[in-house]
């Protein structure tokens, strides 16, 4: 199995090497395997993972929220519990697009207007 050191995962990921301790260190990922020298080692599977929770964080998902559903994920509850931890977010999401158009509304008025 291929393995990558924690720079080649900062680059693959996008993230920083602290991003990447700080995410395993609040158990969002891993934990990661360790070479026999104690270095690091990420896998497809951790890369994966590292993708997941930094789109939820990029859509405004708190850590708290990543811990929680990774706690649903890792305890093997049923799909519908995890659905509706989606569906939670993603209505939360939906009202944060809403206020963030709204705002891009006014803005462009006062741009027409001072234009």
């Amino acid at each position: 199995m291929t393995t990558l050191t924690p720079a080649a995962a900062a680059d693959r990921t996008g993230v920083s090497i602290d991003t990447l301790r700080y995410y395993e260190r609040e158990g969002l990922i891993g934990p990661i395997q360790r070479s026999a020298g104690g270095r690091r080692e990420y896998t497809e599977d951790d890369l994966f993972w590292i993708g997941l929770v930094t789109c939820f964080r990029e859509a405004g998902l708190g850590i708290a929220d990543l811990r929680g559903f990774v706690a649903i994920l890792r305890a093997e509850h049923p799909p519908q519990e995890r659905v509706a931890f989606l569906r939670e977010r993603r209505a939360a999401l939906e009202q944060r697009v809403a206020a963030l158009c709204r705002a891009m509304e006014v803005l462009d008025e006062k741009i027409a207007y001072y234009s």
